[in-house]
């Protein structure tokens, strides 16, 4: 089931695109449906078999063209939990960028951060450029997890059920603040407009195995990164049960598992980002997220 926010009637709803690609409120199929994505989520149990239903089938909804969608998740509660060197070509490309203080060889636990909550955006929202701050805009592709049973010490062989769904993120990133506030990325990733996300959530059940997606990011409509989650350092259970050791998880916490190579920064010569440019990231079996770069000024 592909679930997504829009905004309908001057507010974000929740809803559900059907088979026939339009889109309609959970609400309006669903009598007493909450209209946030998060606590759809927490009551997923109650509601799934209900949207399941046949009969629902003839309900009228918005073509998905037409559809304003927004984030899945417009304004994550925590922030974003974020996985660093996931796959071993991005950690063997930025190696001369660390220098000899960097790591130089892939760690034995995933490299965990996080990315500020008012980050996020939505398909095709703006994206805006630092400048005046940086030059250094650059694209990541990653499969992000949508949490959705809590839980605290969760073994990696349990860790996919803990698992609501996926969708696709953007771990938009400006370089030259990443590396300097002393070895901490946060403030490079957490700029406001920089962690894109959608176009919809893939409930889990569409997707058994999150190690066997092909992935991939354009700019300008020029393949930059292609690759496959079997790639991964740290399939996503291990990330889940990592992330969980000692910290209970919560329905509706967002998890990027990390970015393949390809990216700008370690490009010969580097390539960065202008306002303008149209970055598109995929993931086979969840959809296509794009953005448009936008100078500093031009972004609300």
């Amino acid at each position: 089931m592909r679930l997504v926010t829009f905004r309908m009637d001057g507010r974000p709803r929740a809803g559900v695109i059907g088979p026939d690609d339009t889109v309609s409120a959970l609400d309006d199929l669903v009598p007493g449906a909450p209209a946030d994505m998060v606590s759809v989520i927490e009551r997923w149990d109650a509601l799934a078999p209900q949207l399941r239903d046949p009969a629902l089938s003839g309900v009228a909804g918005i073509p998905l063209d037409r559809a304003r969608l927004l984030a899945p998740i417009p304004r994550p509660r925590r922030n974003v939990f974020c996985v660093g060197w996931n796959y071993a070509e991005h950690f063997e490309e930025g190696r001369a960028q660390r220098g000899a203080a960097g790591a130089q060889e892939i760690p034995e636990h995933p490299a965990l951060f996080t990315k500020s909550a008012s980050a996020v955006v939505g398909p095709d929202a703006p994206v805006r450029h630092p400048a005046p701050h940086s030059a250094e805009l650059d694209w990541e592709v990653e499969l992000a997890v949508i949490v959705g049973m809590a839980g605290r010490d969760i073994r990696e062989r349990d860790a996919l059920g803990h698992v609501f769904g996926y969708t696709v993120a953007n771990d938009v990133s400006v370089r030259d603040w990443q590396r300097r506030h002393g070895g901490q990325w946060f403030k490079g990733k957490s700029f406001d407009t920089h962690c894109p996300l959608g176009p919809w959530i893939v409930t889990a059940d569409e997707i058994p195995d999150p190690q066997t997606l092909d992935i991939w990011s354009r700019v300008n409509g020029e393949t930059k990164q292609s690759s496959n989650t079997r790639h991964m350092v740290f399939p996503v259970a291990r990330i889940v049960a990592e992330l969980s050791a000692g910290m209970a998880l919560e329905p509706g916490d967002v998890i990027l598992t990390g970015t393949p190579p390809g990216v700008g920064f370690a490009r010969k010569p580097p390539e960065f980002l202008h306002p303008g440019d149209v970055m598109e990231m995929g993931i086979d079996g969840i959809g296509v997220l794009r953005n448009r770069v936008v100078a500093y000024g031009d972004a609300t």
